[in-house]
């Protein structure tokens, strides 16, 4: 079987990656390895038993740090998707996450953009 198991995510900083996605989207933190040399392997997702990881990758020189909060050109770059919309979206916004626009009801879902603390936007989404 074929599967895409990791989606490098360029960051500022380990820890502060690390703090936001575990205690602000409430993500497990899977792996976090000394690599040498400055480097990590930081791996994190929505729930400890998830396929899929984000892959958080310290940007290393100024090429790369150039596109921290900006890998996807200013668009929605992480469609993640929440089992209970209102109770996720009233948690976060109480914690400050910053929503770019009011919750709307699509024919397919609930939906809203937010950005995370680097400036990346993701859609938060509830399937009907």
């Amino acid at each position: 079987m074929n599967d895409i198991v990791h989606m490098a995510l360029l960051v500022a900083d380990y820890d502060e990656a690390i703090e936001y996605y575990t205690q602000i989207l409430n993500f497990s933190l899977l792996e976090d390895k000394d690599m040498g040399g400055g480097k990590r392997w930081v791996r994190v997702a929505p729930h400890a038993d998830s396929g899929f990881s984000l892959l958080l990758a310290k940007a290393k020189n100024d090429q790369q740090a150039k596109y921290v909060g900006n890998q996807s050109g200013g668009r929605v770059y992480i469609f993640y998707q929440v089992d209970d919309f209102w109770v996720e979206y009233k948690r976060m916004l109480a914690l400050g996450v910053d929503f770019t626009e009011q919750p709307r009801e699509e024919d397919y879902a609930t939906v809203v953009v937010f950005i995370d603390l680097y400036g990346n936007k993701w859609d938060m989404i509830e399937y009907k």
